[in-house]
């Protein structure tokens, strides 16, 4: 079975989650009930979801060839592109979320937090896109039948293959 569809869950629900937990504490630092230093929690999230993001982009290049047999080309490359700019993005917002612990004025810490707030709700678009294009590939075009019986994924080949073609 594929490693792919495990794994990819990881970063998507990151992606719901960092924002909702860096706006957290951003608040609770501006109102004193955490420090500055609390703000490291939020970098450690971004990095485990920029990880988690590279791991899924590599068990899902060890099923495309597999799934290549089933689904066109195309929508594969639609949804590994998306899945490409998701990964991208969250190494930026990464950056610009660890910026706050190199600063040494507060109002600019602050600031630079809630940068990485936006950038990181601009991930949550961006994780929703890749995850409905593998979905697409999933529910409508069948990408999963690639590892179901031989004879199944064949007959799958072939009819949307041929549906493509009208």
């Amino acid at each position: 079975m594929p490693l792919h569809p495990a794994v990819v869950h990881f970063p998507v629900a990151l992606a719901v989650l960092v924002p909702l937990v860096a706006l957290g504490v951003l608040l609770a630092w501006r109102r004193g009930w955490l420090p500055a230093r609390t703000w490291v929690v939020v970098v450690a999230l971004q990095a485990v979801l920029a990880v988690g993001a590279v791991v899924a982009m590599k068990t899902g290049e060890g099923d495309e060839e597999r799934v290549e047999k089933v689904v066109r080309e195309a929508s594969i490359e639609a949804h590994e592109d998306a899945a490409k700019l998701f990964t991208l993005v969250g190494f930026g917002v990464l950056v610009l979320a660890a910026a706050p612990l190199l600063s040494k004025r507060d109002s600019l810490k602050q600031a630079l937090a809630g940068a990485s707030i936006v950038g990181s709700l601009g991930l949550v678009g961006l994780a929703y896109n890749a995850a409905h294009r593998g979905g697409q590939l999933v529910y409508a075009e069948g990408a999963g039948s690639a590892y179901t019986t031989p004879g199944t994924a064949e007959t799958k080949t072939a009819t949307t293959r041929d549906d493509d073609d009208d």
